[in-house]
C-alpha cells in the first residue's frame, strides 16, 4: 500500500485516536451523575409502590360500593316481603315470605359486618397510600435537585473533540486507503502502529531482523505491513 507522507500522518493518527477510544469506552460517571441514577431508580420504585397503594384503594371502595348496593337491594327486597306478608293469606306463600325475609335479615346483617371490615380496611389502605404520595412527592423534588446539580457540571467536550477529529481524519484519507484500513482494525483491533526501529508499536512484538530491515529499507510513500498481527507500519520519518 502507497500513501503520501503527511496521509501516512493522519493515518497513524486516527489509529491511535481510535485505539484510545476503546480503551475509555467505560464513561467515569461523576458523583453527581450516579446520585441522580440513584435517586432515579428508587423515584421508579416509589411511584411503582404508589401507583400499587392506589390501585388497592380503587378495589376496596369498589368493594365497599358492591356491598352498599346489595344492601339497598336487600332492603327493598325486605320492604316488599313485609308488604307481601302482610296481604297473604296463604299458608305456603306466607311461610315461603318468612322464610325469604329471614334470610334477607341475616344477609343485611352479614353485609353489615363486612361494610364495617371494609371502611376499616379501606381507611389504613388509604393511610398507606397517602404515605406513599407523601414520599413520591419527596423524591420528585430530590430527582429535581440532583437534576440540576447534574445540568450545573461543565460540559465535557472531549470526547466530542475526538469525534469530530477522527471524522477529519477519515475525510482525508483516500477511500481506498480507509477501507484497507478499517478492515485490518476490524481483523486485528489495532489497523495501523508506528514503527519502532524493530518492533510494531501495535502488536509490540520485536520483528526479526531481516524483516525489520526490509521496513526500513522501504520506499517513504509505502506503508509495509507488520508480519506479526498485520497492522500498517508508519515509520519514524512520518511520525
Amino acid at each position: 500500500m502507497h500513501l503520501a507522507l503527511p496521509l501516512q500522518e493522519k493515518l497513524l493518527e486516527l489509529s491511535t485516536l481510535e485505539r484510545n477510544g476503546d480503551v475509555a469506552m467505560v464513561e467515569v460517571k461523576s458523583e453527581e451523575q450516579q446520585e441522580l441514577e440513584r435517586l432515579s431508580a428508587k423515584q421508579v420504585r416509589i411511584r411503582d409502590a404508589a401507583a400499587s397503594a392506589q390501585l388497592a384503594v380503587d378495589d376496596m371502595e369498589l368493594e365497599i360500593r358492591r356491598i352498599q348496593d346489595d344492601e339497598r337491594k336487600l332492603r327493598r327486597r325486605l320492604e316488599d316481603n313485609r308488604r307481601q306478608l302482610g296481604a297473604a293469606t296463604d299458608e305456603e306463600t306466607r311461610k315461603d315470605l318468612q322464610h325469604d325475609l329471614h334470610s334477607s335479615q341475616v344477609r343485611i346483617q352479614n353485609l353489615t359486618s363486612e361494610m364495617q371490615e371494609a371502611h376499616n380496611e379501606v381507611h389504613a389502605l388509604r393511610a398507606n397510600r397517602d404515605l406513599y404520595q407523601q414520599q413520591l412527592r419527596d423524591i420528585e423534588a430530590e430527582v429535581a435537585k440532583a437534576q440540576r446539580a447534574v445540568d450545573a457540571l461543565p460540559k465535557d467536550t472531549s470526547k466530542e473533540d475526538v469525534r469530530g477529529r477522527v471524522e477529519k481524519l477519515k475525510e482525508a484519507l483516500p477511500e481506498d486507503i480507509l477501507a484497507a484500513y478499517e478492515e485490518r482494525r476490524n481483523e486485528n483491533g489495532i489497523g495501523a502502529a508506528k514503527f519502532n526501529g524493530r518492533s510494531c508499536g501495535g502488536c509490540h512484538i520485536m520483528l526479526p531482523v531481516a524483516e525489520a530491515s526490509r521496513i526500513r529499507q522501504a520506499p517513504e510513500t509505502e506503508v509495509p505491513e507488520c508480519g506479526e498481527c498485520g497492522s500498517f507500519l508508519i515509520r519514524g520519518h512520518a511520525a
